[in-house]
């Protein structure tokens, strides 16, 4: 079996959560097989045509698989999270979501000059979240080297969003 198939088949559809008519990808059975996790940053890592200076991770899921990504990398991982949550000075990025606006921040000190920076979280649905993100990545004087995702909710068309920052955007599966 190749390995979207195996994720596929792995990842479980929960209908109604967190509300009526949404139809919830749950990746936690993933991580019940560690074999699949080294697969799935193996080929993560594979499909990034640069090497990062750094990979964020966005709050929360993003922390899983980008930290795995980093390690194996030896690049240092960053932290992305929401307003307040984090306990040093701070660069912050405010954004619109569909039903209100929210912010995330990242350590002022965090990333370098210059450097490249690839971006993962576990799902892109619009991509409000990863396009902030990115948006911090440039306050912070670096570059965005790319995207990576798990998932990609194609009909929400997250990439259209993000193509402005980078047309290196990977999915290991689609819905």
């Amino acid at each position: 079996m190749n390995l979207r198939e195996e994720i596929n088949q792995t990842i479980r559809s929960i209908p109604d959560f967190p509300k009526p008519g949404i139809l919830f990808k749950d990746i936690t059975p993933l991580f019940e097989n560690q074999k699949l996790c080294t697969r799935m940053v193996e080929e993560m890592i594979a499909q990034t045509p640069v090497k990062p200076d750094a990979i964020i991770g966005i709050e929360s899921r993003g922390f899983l698989f980008g930290f795995l990504m980093a390690n194996k990398l030896d690049v240092p991982f960053v932290l992305v999270r929401k307003a307040g949550k984090l306990p040093y000075k701070t660069l912050s990025f405010k954004y619109d979501l569909e039903y209100g606006s929210s912010a995330i921040e990242i350590h002022e000190d965090a990333l370098k000059k210059n450097w490249k920076v690839l971006i993962h979280d576990d799902l892109l649905a619009t991509g409000g979240t990863a396009a902030a993100a990115a948006e911090l990545v440039k306050m912070s004087g670096a570059q965005v080297a790319g995207f990576s995702f798990i998932v990609e909710l194609e009909f929400l068309k997250g990439k259209e969003k993000l193509k402005s920052h980078s047309n290196n955007i990977t999915c290991l599966v689609q819905y």
